[in-house]
């Protein structure tokens, strides 16, 4: 199956899921091209092949189904707080013949303290899944020092971004690039935020879910 095949065959197991559960409100398929592939993969240029990438809150796979597509090498981590997702995502992976890519049922502040997935990766992203500073705690404590997490947000996140500096720098990370730009054949505005991981993230972090969300580091 070659690359044109296997995004395709996605979109149908996408449409034909979503009649079920809800996986995403994006059902047409030039909406799905656009809004989930070609977005998806703003971020390729980032990441080099072979990278050990893990994906938090991937929902229906994205980015991490499309980037695995385009760039074979890369072995992935797709991680989701849903079961019924995770099921899809099996489903999906099978279908598509895709090999060296895993979902795992899991919520991040918890394997974030395992020893099988803390710094053990050289690439985490992550996709419109929650605010800065909840997503670096989420996060940093997943990359190992020298890697790099890509947070893929939309217009207006200097608040955002502000907001999370504190927090970034306390697990170790330090922003290198902020990518703004229209995704291509839209009039939508992107921005993929880039964090390298400069020193290992202390012990106590990630925190429990409710601690991450009301106390700022």
């Amino acid at each position: 199956m070659n690359k044109e095949e296997q995004f395709e065959k996605y979109m149908e197991l996408l449409i034909e899921w979503n009649k079920k559960m809800n996986l995403t409100a994006i059902t047409e398929p030039k909406e799905i091209k656009l809004k989930h592939f070609k977005d998806s993969l703003t971020i390729l240029k980032h990441i080099k092949p072979g990278s050990k990438l893990i994906d938090i809150g991937t929902g229906a796979g994205f980015p991490g189904i499309p980037l695995k597509i385009m760039e074979p090498s890369l072995e992935i981590t797709l991680v989701d707080s849903l079961n019924k997702r995770i099921l899809f995502l099996e489903e999906a992976i099978n279908k598509l013949e895709l090999k060296n890519i895993k979902a795992i049922h899991a919520r991040a502040e918890e394997i974030g303290k395992e020893p099988e997935y803390r710094e053990q990766y050289d690439v985490v992203v992550s996709r419109a899944v929650a605010n800065m500073r909840v997503l670096a705690e989420y996060t940093l404590p997943l990359i190992k020092v020298g890697g790099m997490a890509i947070y893929m947000k939309g217009p207006n996140i200097e608040e955002e971004l502000e907001e999370a500096k504190t927090t970034i720098k306390t697990l170790g990370g330090k922003i290198t690039k902020i990518d703004s730009f229209t995704l291509e054949g839209s009039d939508l505005a992107r921005t993929n935020i880039i964090i390298e991981k400069k020193q290992k993230t202390p012990n106590k972090y990630p925190r429990k879910n409710k601690e991450i969300k009301s106390k700022k580091i």
